[in-house]
């Protein structure tokens, strides 16, 4: 008996060590799934992911840093993290280079200056001093090509809308004011989302299915509307003027900050555009809606367009229901039915039917 109790109590004493080193091997892999989160941020495919490309070209760093892999590596983690794992845990950065502490500086203001390309709708408001300017030699990146075209859209949508321009001048502007923005939403799309996989039916809906509630893609579509008309409408030109101001002026602020021509000239009004982003959709919005309105009456002169206010009132309808611009067509179309609804009732009831079955379509 005395024997088989010892062998129980050895028995428990090993069945205890066995417990302890089991629950040593279960905390040890409770560390390990970031192991194994930072090898499969190494091994992603980040060459053939537009999105990183537009990612790295809008992180503001030194040249000499720009080339080093621990900083590469550095900002793939927090790709990775924001795009593909949110549970990635990302440490600081830390410079070990011989540079002195305003290269460390530069870096922490690095990673406080990314942004998503994606777009919102543009609702938010900033402060005057909250945007840290670059030094860095500007790059022919996508970023910079988007300003070149958007910056001489402006000037040349300007130039359209001037009543003192001559009219042949003006006719020219104004074509190439909805081709150049054309030109830029296309490189947008292209930059971001890429190309179709095939060019087959299905490969196109695949990649129309991921573009079509995209800003791009709409404005894209909206200049196509009208570059392709006779008819001219100047008013038309509203929400491009709108979207090459705003684009531009948040590129000048960002690279152009320490220049004395950008303090003396531009400041206050780059910093009144990147405040007044609202604004500028409100108008935006107000204005497209109310070129629809002038096409529906232009259906009554001789330059009518059926096909072309069809379209149009088509792309109302996306703009209507796309989450990027859905937000500021809504408030309108709000307000005008507050206006208009009693009036109707009141005047003309018989109006309710057809406006009902407008209302059914326009919601399907």
């Amino acid at each position: 008996m005395g024997n088989l109790r010892r062998k129980q109590r050895r028995g428990g004493t090993n069945d205890d060590s066995f417990s302890r080193r089991s629950n040593r091997v279960i905390m040890g892999e409770e560390q390990d799934p970031q192991k194994l989160k930072k090898i499969a941020a190494a091994a992603y495919d980040y060459d053939n992911d537009p999105k990183w490309a537009d990612y790295w070209s809008n992180v503001l760093i030194p040249p000499h840093m720009a080339s080093r892999s621990d900083v590469i590596t550095h900002f793939k983690r927090k790709f990775y993290q924001r795009y593909i794992d949110p549970d990635l845990v990302v440490e600081p950065m830390t410079i070990t280079n011989s540079s002195s502490q305003s290269a460390r500086s530069s870096a922490s203001a690095a990673s406080a200056s990314e942004r998503r390309p994606t777009g919102n709708s543009g609702s938010t408001t900033r402060a005057a001093g909250t945007s840290a300017p670059s030094s860095t030699p500007l790059r022919w990146d996508r970023q910079t090509i988007q300003f070149s075209v958007n910056g001489w859209v402006l000037v040349v949508a300007v130039l359209a809308m001037f009543p003192l321009t001559p009219k042949s001048l003006s006719n020219r502007a104004y074509r190439l004011s909805f081709m150049g923005t054309a030109c830029s939403s296309l490189y947008s799309l292209y930059s971001l989302y890429g190309k179709p996989r095939a060019w087959n039916l299905q490969e196109v809906q695949i990649w129309l299915q991921s573009v079509i509630a995209t800003k791009d893609f709409i404005y894209f579509i909206y200049c196509l509307t009208f570059v392709t008309s006779n008819l001219r409408l100047t008013f038309a030109l509203l929400p491009i003027v709108c979207r090459s101001l705003e684009h531009s002026a948040k590129f000048t602020r960002r690279n152009f900050g320490r220049s004395s021509l950008y303090r003396k000239y531009l400041e206050e009004l780059c910093v009144w555009v990147e405040s007044n982003t609202t604004t500028l959709n409100i108008v935006s919005s107000q204005s497209e809606i109310g070129v629809g309105f002038l096409l529906i009456i232009s259906l009554l002169s001789w330059q009518r367009n059926i096909i072309q206010t069809f379209m149009y009132w088509q792309l109302l309808k996306l703009m209507y229901h796309a989450p990027v611009t859905a937000g500021y067509h809504q408030s309108v179309w709000s307000k005008i039915g507050r206006v208009v609804n009693p009036l109707i009732n009141q005047y003309a009831p018989f109006l309710n039917s057809p406006i009902s079955a407008i209302q059914r379509w326009w919601f399907r």
